[in-house]
């Protein structure tokens, strides 16, 4: 295996099954679209994003501009694209940082597919177009400061008041809740759990930024507060009560989340292979020693297996045939692997690894986050062991 001075790598070395073979002309032609996006507009601005904990507000507009916001709605102005495409454009973004892919999670397989699933059409046209450009930005509001794993300990409620709902309550690690324009806020009814639609300008409501995280720096989490929120009635989302609603949009989350996490793998490995191709010690590329060889083959061996996985999920989805457990399957298996993958990455770089200079040991921190968001790994092992053997071990 050699590498040019260019960074590029022999076939083996990036795509050592061929699987490029497996995906269509029009899904490569995206996956190089969105790649060169990455390349040219987030890798060299990422280090400085993430150092000074800012998320660049200008992204969501050039994100619309790509087509990559609402991309499995028809219509709206969304680009209907398949789910393999989606998750072919989560990779290549996550392949720059798992900050910007969590912006489009959230935008995208949280927001905008609450009020695609499950809003009347006045709602749809009200907020779908502009959040398909990126004018416009949605938050989801389902995780509390005591309501994490399980949601239906929720607190936060509405009550009917004459003609109006009425909000209280609080929500935490709420994605882009501070520069939103509407917020997706579940809360529990005399009816049951309901999701509604809260432009941010309510009063009393307040979205306040966490800040010192040590991982998704170039995103924004927050806390929001709901002080008595008054709503009309057509705030409420007509088309779900009940739990299934929100994990139905976490279902599609998680979906991008496992192809997502290979992108930050795949960047790690090539990281790493770049550098001991070219770091040399006691007289030789580090890339020529046993126990180096052996850390790379066992990273090729993850990333292909993962990607796999994910192809073949959204095959599935594609098909109207995959089930919410088995997208357990593809979230456990590829983070965890991917974490791993970028934690081995970063001891092959050396001292030199703890800097932001290379991107595994950044990797490995958001995935951090991202092994915790959407379902732990123990909540993702507890489906997948509901499906095996039919008895719940939640409780």
């Amino acid at each position: 295996m050699t590498t040019q001075m260019t960074g590029e790598f022999t076939a083996p070395a990036v795509d050592y099954l061929s699987l490029d073979s497996l995906f269509s002309v029009e899904e490569l032609e995206l996956r190089d679209r969105v790649r060169k996006f990455v390349d040219a507009r987030i890798k060299p601005n990422i280090n400085a994003w993430y150092e000074a904990a800012h998320f660049p507000r200008e992204l969501p507009r050039e994100l619309g501009e790509q087509g990559l916001l609402g991309m499995t709605i028809t219509g709206y102005g969304c680009p209907g694209l398949s789910a393999v495409e989606k998750g072919i454009a989560m990779m290549e973004l996550e392949a720059g940082d798992s900050g910007l892919r969590t912006f489009v999670s959230v935008q995208d397989s949280l927001a905008m597919s609450a009020i695609h699933k499950f809003g009347s059409e006045a709602q749809k046209q009200r907020w779908l177009p502009g959040m398909a450009k990126g004018e416009l930005i949605g938050c989801f509001g389902l995780t509390e400061p005591t309501a994490g794993s399980d949601p239906s300990s929720m607190i936060t409620h509405a009550r009917l008041e004459g003609d109006e709902w009425v909000l209280n309550g609080a929500k935490r690690w709420i994605g882009l809740a501070s520069i939103a324009d509407v917020a997706i806020i579940w809360a529990k009814t005399d009816e049951g759990i309901r999701g509604f639609l809260v432009p941010t300008s309510t009063p009393g409501f307040t979205a306040t930024p966490i800040q010192s995280k040590l991982s998704m720096r170039a995103s924004i989490q927050c806390d929001i507060t709901l002080d008595d929120v008054r709503l009309a009635p057509d705030a409420v989302l007509p088309g779900v009560t009940g739990l299934k609603g929100p994990l139905s949009c976490l279902d599609e989350a998680r979906y991008g989340i496992l192809w997502g996490a290979l992108g930050a793998a795949r960047d790690s490995y090539e990281a790493a292979l770049a550098y001991t191709l070219q770091r040399e010690q006691f007289g030789r590329p580090i890339a020529g020693f046993q126990l180096t060889q052996e850390k790379l083959v066992a990273m090729v061996l993850e990333i292909q297996k993962g990607l796999l996985v994910a192809l073949h999920t959204g095959r599935m989805k594609d098909a109207g045939t995959l089930r919410p457990a088995q997208i357990s399957f593809g979230k456990l298996n590829n983070v965890r692997e991917a974490i791993a993958i970028c934690r081995e990455a970063r001891t092959m770089l050396g001292g030199n690894g703890i800097t932001l200079d290379y991107s595994p040991l950044r990797h490995a921190s958001n995935l951090e986050a991202v092994r915790t968001y959407e379902g732990t790994d123990e909540v993702h092992t507890l489906i997948m062991g509901r499906a095996i053997t039919d008895i719940p071990a939640f409780t």
